[in-house]
């Protein structure tokens, strides 16, 4: 796919992430649109990367991670929060946990009633449709798509832990949930992956390595600089190679998919911010857009863990031997442990608190270990993560200096929000609920984590400052809308600049429910409609 690079092009997208590659990718079905993709990173032919249960390996990896982390969080006791960002074709699609979750459909009417026109659940579903390839085993339905590039299948449920899980569910008065992505939301029931054939379903492979598009070229190692304006109209980009300089033309558009932490970043060094705070940097306002960086939202979660009492969990596989047995069976064969994400059940529930639909998530995962693979329980265990989904806690992203080349500022200010603690205690007192069941009877040895002597309120506190850690969904930086502190139009344009749009998830006006590659990928078709609609 990679080209000589021209001094020109029609559109240049910057980013090859979960966004960036589908609006290349789409544009490029114009064979008269000449298309270029920046990306900083490099190539995704790693095995770490295609193999879908080693997806902790590449968070860890600094060459395909951008590797951010917070500013000291006060309410997590000023521990700085990992956040890991793909720098590698297909961005964070590329190092995420595959888990292919909507959101619920109130989240959209909600984008909607903040001022983005046109993105209520009606408009949009058709776009989540439009991407997706969802497996045989998925039923003909009115809420799947079945003839996308993107390819999502559930998960075999091998492990007699995961169907366990569901009927505990159901027996603690919580509703069996066959579709997620369905007409409800709440309730348990398998979690869809982005894998196709036991391998990683990266929006790299899905909508750019296995499509044929001659005019579209893909630029790697490419770090963007800055977007280059010309008389309030953006006509390029300027981006380092080797820690060489140089810029191109973009005789259309510029369309900036770089993710909810490096598109504020780039258009606040590119002069588009708040007017001082640009001024302090020495960088010359083009836009002031006091919106650009703020309104950062995040989904934190815990793992509530129990210890099993029979050896059937995931921790016999996690010596050298077992991970070899793994690996070799999934290069071999391509199916066995290695092709899965092992999230392959989940849930929803309404905390009822202080909301009208669920807004709290349940991952499953048949071994006791942390999500970064780290830290993992010395027995057989099990656990799920849970937390809020819709926290009113706010953040926001600053420039640490002019240098592009220098990480940002990155402040969740986490458990700010009136209602976060309470509703981490119900997610907490329900997973323990779930894992009481007689369901688990057999199988249900001491709580590892919290513990069972954290019970009250105050101790299940300290335990959420201590313990909470990223979901991986930031998003926001740049809201879509038309009050005062919005970036872009519902269409992703910048205002107060031509030619400019984000699409990724930093125009999101409101976390969504669950986790965000789905919704990414679904603003980037849209937008890509939007633009390929006003050229013609």
């Amino acid at each position: 796919m990679r080209k000589k690079l021209r001094s020109d092009y029609d559109y240049v997208v910057v980013g090859a992430g979960s966004a960036g590659c589908v609006i290349a990718s789409r544009l490029a079905e114009n064979s008269s649109a000449r298309v270029l993709l920046l990306e900083a990173g490099g190539s995704d032919e790693r095995l770490s990367i295609k193999m879908p249960s080693a997806f902790y390996m590449p968070l860890n990896d600094k060459r395909i991670n951008w590797g951010f982390f917070s500013e000291p969080e006060s309410g997590l006791n000023n521990r700085r929060i990992h956040c890991p960002r793909g720098k590698v074709l297909g961005g964070s699609s590329s190092i995420n946990g595959m888990v292919y979750i909507r959101g619920n459909k109130e989240d959209f009417n909600c984008w909607e009633a903040l001022g983005a026109t046109g993105w209520n659940y009606e408009k949009v579903l058709p776009y989540f449709k439009k991407s997706q390839r969802a497996d045989e085993r998925t039923k003909p339905h009115p809420y799947q798509g079945h003839e996308g590039p993107l390819s999502t299948t559930t998960g075999k449920m091998l492990n007699p832990l995961y169907k366990i899980f569901v009927e505990a569910a159901v027996s603690a008065g919580f509703p069996r949930n066959d579709d997620i992505n369905g007409e409800n939301q709440e309730g348990f029931g398998p979690m869809p992956m982005t894998v196709d054939s036991g391998r990683r379903a990266s929006t790299y492979q899905a909508f750019i390595k296995n499509q044929s598009l001659k005019n579209l070229t893909v630029f790697r190692r490419a770090t963007a600089e800055k977007i280059i304006f010309e008389r309030g109209r953006a006509v390029g980009v300027s981006f380092a190679r080797h820690n060489i300089l140089s810029s191109v033309r973009a005789n259309s558009e510029v369309i900036l998919c770089a993710g909810a932490i490096s598109s504020p970043q780039i258009l606040m060094l590119s002069g588009i911010g708040a007017e001082d705070n640009l001024a302090s940097h020495g960088i010359k306002t083009v836009a002031h857009l006091p919106g650009v960086g703020k309104n950062l939202m995040d989904h934190l979660e815990v793992y509530v863990q129990q210890a099993c009492t029979r050896p059937i969990s995931l921790h016999k596989h996690l010596n050298l031997l077992g991970r070899a047995r793994i690996g070799l069976e999934w290069l071999l064969l391509g199916n066995g442990l290695g092709a899965t994400n092992h999230f392959e059940v989940g849930g929803f529930i309404n905390s009822k608190i202080n909301n009208d639909y669920p807004d709290i998530q349940f991952h499953f995962l048949p071994v006791a270990m942390s999500y970064d693979g780290k830290n993992q329980a010395s027995r057989h265990g099990f656990q799920v993560h849970t937390g809020p989904m819709l926290s009113k806690s706010r953040g926001c992203v600053t420039l640490k200096d002019s240098n592009f080349r220098s990480a940002p500022k990155i402040h969740f200010n986490y458990m700010s929000g009136a209602d976060d603690f309470s509703i981490f205690r119900k997610a907490i007192r329900t997973a323990r609920k779930i894992f009481q069941q007689s369901e688990f009877d057999s199988y249900r040895g001491i709580e590892i984590s919290p513990g069972e002597d954290r019970d009250s309120d105050a101790e299940l506190d300290a335990f959420v400052r201590e313990n909470a850690e990223s979901a991986y969904h930031p998003c926001g930086t740049c809201k879509m809308g038309t009050d005062l502190d919005s970036v872009v139009d519902p269409r992703g344009k910048v205002h107060g600049v031509d030619n400019l749009r984000v699409a990724d998830a930093s125009i999101f006006p409101k976390i969504t429910n669950g986790n965000l590659n789905a919704p990414t990928i679904m603003v980037a078709e849209r937008i890509a409609d939007f633009i390929k609609a006003e050229q013609k």
